[in-house]
């Protein structure tokens, strides 16, 4: 018995060691932690993934990941496979692949079905895009045709890494889940949101509701310029469309959900009225529902409407050439087809005060055009749609202002909501009077983008991460968000809060009114390891955590009370990093590996499951990338 013992004792010491564990305490940089607490105690092989070639290659191109512990399910964004990943979070296995027709998981052979009610997506040139429902008229000269199935996900072919600029256009991207398990959100590169029943199997498309226009991924050219335009000019590309919906947050009281079109540019957030497609009574329609989706050439033949002479076009050459006025949004004749559940957008342009001359922003108006000076939705390339809100305002040739056009393919004449980000102070960051800014407000701007946000149930409102708000790199913002649900007038930023010292990446409520900020670099300047916790509604910085930092994704896992980062920008490499939510307290860091960025953590068993990419912690998988799932020991 005592031999046993001993060898038990010796096995859980290599063990630990293998694991890269330690009794070195406050070291935040250097991947050990203290008490020997926390180990990578399985890596979960990821469906179809090789180190050298077909199918996919590694597992090296992933986004959010999302754990409902009620089903004890990990949906994970797999960029390679170009699906969501389903990992059973009890038997650390993966079980399933959420896919579209063109997945490399399984070939697409377990494509989801459509709801056949379900119209196709027309792209920013007017080409039918592949990445939505495939139904009839859908058809592309290439060859793909009308299958009843969704399109699938853009994939990381042209735009997986962070350093090229183009992540924008990739998908899957955010994954959000119901409560009860039952229905799936993801958001998908083409500017939209796919929902998905978790009851069926396959899991059946319950909607894809666009949140934009989808970029030309089936042009004459392709993504080529799109991709080029990423590269130094924001994706103001005229094939670029909007960029890809990301990062999403829940309201189950209300059954809302909030979506950003976050990457830079001018980026946007949009509220989207989920009851009916959770309920199972609608599919969230365009406002024409017999038509696709999407933007509309002057002198539209409603006669022509899916005909291979007709317009939307099939793509493979045969969009409007560019540039072009036939589709653009302040020429009289264009018109558009909306989804019919949004509630509103909010468009982070930089309007008010002084961009406006020094006018405020109204929310007493459904769309707020500044004073006659600013568009909304106010698009990077004055010549495309963008978005999806707005209204017969941006029609008037006397206001000449681009965006949507307010009027339908029919004929009929539509309002969308769409107001702009906050007025803030350009020294402070401070939030201003927004109807009677002063000298030294304007509205905030977004260059690095849109990031986390989070549902405050005390106060009804959202909280959304502004990574950089002002022309001083070290400012940021929490902006808080009245959806005013029921009020015509749609939804407004009514608070900021300043986060110094921190690009705010991510943003999760933790117990009682406490949510935790992620702070990461900002482009090209980095800040010391830092984690804020405010309180959600007055913004107060409670605590600030110094050991670890360079954060993208967080999550609070209430069945230990402790939060949870993916911190893939530590100085000298990434880690979890561990903070117990009670005391505020830093815990430890554990070693993970390039770009770990994505976090997950089921509450019944306190696993953390964190997407990896081919690296030594993977062990046997090393070269092909894994999910791993880390513990307490």
């Amino acid at each position: 018995m005592r031999s046993r013992i001993l060898l038990t004792v010796l096995l859980t010491a290599l063990f630990v060691i293998a694991s890269g564990c330690g009794n070195v305490k406050n070291c935040p940089v250097c991947g050990t932690t203290t008490a020997d607490g926390y180990a990578d105690i399985v890596n979960i092989t990821v469906p179809e993934h090789n180190a050298t070639g077909e199918p996919g290659g590694p597992f090296n191109s992933f986004d959010i990941s999302w754990i409902n512990s009620a089903t004890h399910r990990d949906y994970v964004s797999d960029r390679i496979g170009l699906a969501v990943v389903v990992v059973d979070t009890n038997q650390n296995i993966a079980i399933n692949a959420i896919q579209g027709s063109n997945a490399v998981t399984n070939a697409g052979n377990a494509a989801s079905p459509c709801d056949p009610s379900i119209p196709p997506q027309v792209d920013v040139v007017g080409n039918f895009t592949r990445f939505g429902c495939r139904n009839a008229p859908f058809h592309l000269i290439s060859g793909f045709g009308a299958n009843g199935n969704f399109g699938g996900f853009p994939g990381a072919q042209c735009c997986a890494s962070r350093a090229n600029g183009v992540n924008p256009m990739s998908g899957p991207d955010g994954e959000e889940v119901t409560p009860d398990g039952k229905t799936l959100f993801t958001a998908v590169g083409n500017a939209s949101v796919a929902v998905f029943d978790l009851t069926a199997t396959p899991p059946t498309v319950l909607a894809t509701i666009p949140t934009g226009t989808s970029a030309d991924y089936d042009g004459p050219l392709g993504i080529a310029p799109c991709v080029a335009s990423w590269n130094g000019e924001a994706g103001s590309a005229a094939t670029c469309g909007d960029d890809r919906a990301d990062e999403m947050a829940y309201d189950p009281v209300h059954q809302v959900l909030a979506v950003i079109n976050g990457d830079p540019g001018l980026p946007f957030i949009t509220f989207i009225d989920m009851s009916g497609v959770v309920a199972r009574t609608s599919h969230c329609l365009p406002l024409v529902p017999t038509l696709a989706y999407g933007p509309y050439e002057a002198g539209f033949v409603l006669a022509n409407y899916g005909t291979g002479a007709g317009y939307p076009f099939q793509g493979s050459g045969t969009a409007i050439p560019q540039p072009s006025t036939i589709l653009d949004p302040g020429v009289a004749g264009t018109s558009f087809n909306p989804p019919s559940c949004i509630i509103g957008q909010i468009y982070y342009d930089g309007a008010g005060g002084k961009a406006s001359g020094g006018a405020g922003l109204s929310t007493t108006v459904p769309v707020d055009t500044v004073n006659v000076t600013f568009p909304c939705p106010d698009p990077s390339n004055p010549h495309v749609f963008s978005g999806v809100s707005g209204g017969a305002v941006n029609n008037n040739p006397v206001l000449g202002l681009p965006g949507l056009s307010g009027i339908t393919p029919i004929g009929t004449t539509y309002t969308i909501p769409c107001h702009h980000g906050p007025i803030i102070d350009q020294t402070l960051g401070t939030f201003c009077s927004q109807t009677a800014p002063g000298s030294n407000c304007a509205g905030a701007i977004a260059p690095a983008g849109l990031g986390g946000m989070a549902w405050n149930p005390n106060t009804g409102h959202l909280l959304l991460a502004n990574e950089n708000s002002i022309g001083i790199t070290n400012i940021g913002n929490i902006d808080e968000i009245d959806p005013r649900l029921g009020n015509p007038n749609g939804p407004v930023v009514v608070n900021s809060f300043v986060v110094q010292n921190c690009m705010p990446t991510s943003l999760v409520q933790g117990p009682g009114n406490n949510f935790m900020v992620g702070c990461a670099d900002h482009d090209g300047e980095a800040f010391p390891p830092n984690l804020f916790v405010i309180d959600g509604t007055s913004g107060a910085i409670i605590s600030e955590i110094t050991n670890v930092g360079g954060v993208d994704e967080i999550w609070y896992n209430s069945g230990d009370n402790r939060y949870y980062v993916a911190a893939r920008d530590m100085p000298n490499g990434p880690v979890m990093g561990v903070i117990d939510a009670k005391t505020n307290t830093w815990l430890e860091n554990v070693a993970t590996n390039a770009n770990s960025h994505s976090i997950a953590v089921d509450s019944g068993n306190n696993h953390a499951f964190v997407p990896l990419q081919a690296g030594g912690i993977c062990t046997t998988q090393s070269s092909n990338g894994c999910i791993g799932v880390f513990a307490e020991q």
